[in-house]
Formats: C-alpha cells, structure tokens, sequence
C-alpha cells in the first residue's frame, strides 16, 4: 500500500494496490487531537512475503509447524479464494482514511531520492508517515553475500585489509616521491594505484555494489545500518512491533508488519535452523508462525485481543525458481499451477488470507468467496470511521458484511490480473451461477517446457518472446478445475463464446478507468545513478552501525 497523508485534513491516500507491496511494518494511530472511539478496533495487518499458500496446516500443510497462523484461522475466518493481484497499480484508484495520524516503519520498495541524495522525495516521511523504520529497498540474495556466511565475511575482511595495505603503500609512495625522501618512479606509482583501485572495484563487484549501497536499514530519514546486521533484523523488527503496542494500548492503533519471511535469502535465526523437515525454507515458515505467535501474546497480555481486527496474508504465492543448489528456497502453492510472478496463473496469486476478531466474526469459519488483498483498505477505512471517494473507481471492496455472514456473496464480479502493466488474466464470478470463470489472455513460457516455472531466466517475464498470447484466450472453470489442468474450447464448453464475449466487455470498460502514469520502472530510471544512492558517511564509503552508535569510514 502507498500511503499519502496530508496533515492540513488527515486524508491518507492508497496510490498502490496492496499487491505492489512489500514493506515490514507500518505503525499508524490516531492522532491526539481525536477522541478515541471505543467501537472502533485497534488493527494489527501481517503480510508474508511470498508464503505459499500450501505452507501452512490451516491450508492442508501436514510437514510444517505452523501452530500460531493455525490457531489464529481456528479463532478467525479462513478465505480460500483469496488474491494477491487483481488490477494495475495506478493513481485512478487512490483513497482515502480519514482521521489517522500515520507512523511507519518497514520495507518501503518505492524509492527514496528523485535528483539529490538527501531530498528523499519518494520517502514515507514525505508520504505523510510521520514515523519509519525500515528498508528504503528490497531484500536482495546479496544482502547476505555467499551461502556461506562465515565465508562472506572472511573474505569481505581479507578483501578490505589488502584494500588498506595498497592505499597505504600508494599514499607512502606518494609522500615519499614529493618529499624527495626516496626516489621511486611515477610509473611505479601510477601502476600502484590503479592496481589498487581495480582489486577494490573487483571486491565492490563481489559484495559491495549491493549489499553496502542497497541493504540498508533506515529511520526516519537517517541511515541506521549500512549494510543491514541480518543477525539482528528478525530481533530488531519484533522488539519495534512489540514496543509499538505496548506504547499505543490505551489508545487505537493500527499496526502493519509485512514481514520479510519468507524471501529469499531466508534470513532464520540460528534458533529456528534445522527444525524443520523442508529444510532452509521450513525453518523460515517456523520462525515466522513463531513471530505471528509472539505479536498474538503481546495482543493478548495487554488485554487487547477483543478490541483488535486482526489480519493475516501473504503479498505472492511461493517462488518457484527459488534455490540453491539442489535445494529448494521457494513455497509450496498446493494444487494450484504456476507461482511468483507469472501472471495470472493461480499458484502465484491464490495467497492465504486469515482475518480474527473475537465477538465480531464467527470463529472458524470458511470463505469460498472471491476476495482480494485490495480489500483490506476499504475494510480498515470503515472500521476506523472513514469514508472512501465516490470520484473515483475503487478496487476493494469492505469485507465486513461477507465475514460476518450478513451476505453469502462478495462484492467482486471481475478481477483483473496483471504482469506488470500487461494485462494477463481476467476472472468472473458469474453471480447467477456461481461458476468462476478464469481467462488468460498471456501466459509465460516455461523453461524447461514441462516444469511448471521459468528455471530458465530465474524469473517469468511478463512480456515479449519470453510470453505466449492467447487469442481467443485460454478458459478455465475454477470451479471445477481450480488446478488449471484442462482448458475450456467451444467444442467442449457450450458457453464458451459467451464467457469470452464477457469477459472481454469487462476488459474494455475496465481499461476506461485506468489513467496512464510514467512507468516507475523504465529503462531510463533503472539504470543506476549514484548521485542518488542513500549513504551513511562520505560516498562510495558508506559503511555505518548507529543501533550500535558506531559510524565507520574507510579513510
């Protein structure tokens, strides 16, 4: 979610759909200038990054160890048509909540500067959060550095230690030559140095570029860590949520944690490590039911847990291509086809989705209906008192009637499912028959042909060679065939025209409603431009701990 929030009249705007999302936490309450309402609940919004949806028991998960999301869909209700991505992020579909004052801290993944380094124009600050803490960027494999961690960090060492003896020998050189105390040649010198400076772009090139100028941890607008103490962000982040609520619980808040479990590269304490019976990635699902479980007992000690709409989900389904080695690094999508990243297919888009509020929705009951993570935003701003934009086209819809079982239908007819700015899928509940049709206008080609994912290109690309087309589009009745196994064709489904036709009108008129927008990730703005790279201390060398008060530099 993209939060905008103008002081001047407490509107926050949603500039992006939930599916574009991947942050850690936002901490948001109300200001002090509101009168607390006691019908209005506190919220407390988890989101997974890339949990499968067959990770965990309450979704048929017999291997994995996921006591506290099961017991949190036991007391709540569980939805089982719940969707990741279902329209194009743009600012034709912006809303707003009114009355909330918000803090946030988390993984932003939305940029930070425009033209210098300190204007921090894409900044939460400068998005009317008011609090932050958190990655500017995403987690990277690199963060990490090599699989072996004590390797990485023998070898940054030795690589920096060679690094100062150059310079040294450079620098001694050098005085020496200008004060006449030894004669040596400026060639020597010269060569020296640009020895010494190829073996520290070699060392940048291995693990610098990414992990010392992207993983960085922020807050506010200083830089904290750089790069990130992995050891300490599982720690760091929970004691931020857990002080969080124990600071707020006199008072409604609302607290959103996306989590960074579980994305590659699976950073599990070595608490969790070897619990599991699926290896890297077990462990991680384990230690995240275990931090759910943590934030629920905080809820619960301070006598919250009534007062509280709860929410669980995940932003993607698991990631295929994800490994190392032999081993897999990605979740388990269940019965459904295709994962992270590919477009419409229902492995990369079906995510868990758990809502508990005690008192208010009926424990242990199951939602068939169509729902989306789109919905949330909706949902909170009327809780919280607030009232959408009847200006503009809205995507959610308020989940509160269809979980508290005053309606038997959701109120989404149409989901449209994109790869980027290409649109992949469209589905539709057809109300007067309750069948799910699903049609994929495009869908990525796998590599190898037979294997389900993109092993290929490491990623599924959402257009060009790497992508076929449709025309008339691959049908599916999810109803029947939720695993996408068998394609509907006019000889075998009579109403396969008509679904078509259909869903094609809804097309058009969808794309009536869409404002074109300069696309965030053209080539031009992906091209790296260090003028605008966050640094803590002089740039290139930035290198800073101030969780631990300590700020180094190289020279």
């Amino acid at each position: 979610m993209y939060l905008f929030h103008t002081r001047e009249n407490h509107e926050v705007y949603q500039g992006k759909q939930w599916s574009c999302l991947n942050i850690w936490l936002i901490l948001c309450l109300f200001p002090r200038t509101c009168v607390s309402n006691p019908s209005k609940p506190n919220f407390l919004l988890i989101l997974a990054d890339d949990l499968g949806i067959g990770d965990m028991g309450c979704y048929g998960n017999d291997t994995i160890r996921t006591p506290n999301i099961d017991g949190l869909a036991k007391d709540g209700v569980r939805l089982t048509q719940h969707i990741a991505a279902a329209a194009v992020c743009t600012p034709s579909r912006a809303a707003f909540l009114t009355g909330r004052y918000p803090i946030r801290s988390g993984k932003w993944h939305m940029g930070v500067n425009c033209k210098s380094r300190h204007d921090h124009c894409h900044h939460p600050l400068n998005h009317g959060f008011d609090y932050f803490y958190g990655m500017p960027f995403t987690l990277l494999n690199e963060c990490q550095g090599t699989d072996d961690p004590e390797l990485a960090k023998s070898l940054q060492d030795t690589y920096w230690l060679y690094t100062q003896v150059i310079i040294l020998a450079v620098l001694t050189l050098l005085i020496g030559k200008l004060t006449n105390l030894f004669s040596v040649k400026w060639k020597i010198i010269i060569c020296l140095a640009i020895c010494g400076l190829l073996y520290f772009i070699s060392w940048f090139s291995s693990y610098g570029f990414t992990k010392y100028w992207n993983c960085i941890l922020m807050r506010n607008h200083g830089i904290t860590e750089q790069p990130m103490n992995l050891e300490k962000t599982t720690s760091n982040m929970l004691k931020e949520a857990v002080s969080f609520i124990e600071r707020n619980k006199h008072r409604p808040f609302l607290l959103f944690v996306s989590l960074l479990h579980v994305h590659t590269p699976l950073i599990t304490t070595e608490k969790f490590q070897g619990r599991s019976r699926h290896g890297l990635y077990g462990d991680n699902v384990e230690e995240m039911d275990w931090m759910v479980g943590r934030l629920l007992d905080v809820i619960d000690k301070e006598g919250l847990k009534n007062n509280t709409f709860i929410y669980f989900a995940s932003d993607h389904g698991g990631s295929l291509e994800a490994h190392r080695g032999n081993a897999q690094l990605g979740g388990w999508n269940g019965i459904y086809k295709g994962g992270k990243g590919m477009g419409g297919w229902e492995g990369g888009i079906r995510v868990p989705g758990i809502v508990r509020w005690p008192g208010m929705l009926p424990a242990g009951t199951v939602i068939n209906e169509m729902t989306s993570l789109m919905d949330v935003f909706p949902t909170v701003v009327h809780l919280a008192g607030g009232v959408v934009p009847q200006d503009r086209v809205i995507d959610g819809r308020t989940l509160l009637p269809l979980l508290q079982g005053r309606v038997q239908h959701s109120g989404h007819e149409f989901m449209f499912h994109y790869c980027g700015v290409f649109l992949h899928a469209v589905r539709w509940h057809q109300k007067d028959s309750g069948t799910v049709w699903k049609a994929h206008y495009a869908t990525p080609v796998f590599q190898p042909e037979a294997s389900g994912a993109c092993f290929g290109r490491g990623i599924c690309p959402c257009s060009g060679d790497g992508v076929t087309h449709h025309d008339p589009p691959l049908l599916f009745d999810l109803s029947q065939d939720p695993s996408e196994a068998n394609p509907l064709s006019a000889d075998t489904e009579p109403l396969f025209d008509t679904v078509t036709r259909r869903i094609g009108k809804a097309v058009e008129e969808h794309r009536k409603t869409l404002t074109p927008v300069p696309q965030q990730l053209s080539p031009y703005n992906n091209i790296w431009k260090p003028w605008l790279q966050p640094c803590c201390g002089t740039f290139p060398f930035c290198w800073c701990d101030e969780e631990n008060n300590k700020v180094h530099g190289m020279l």
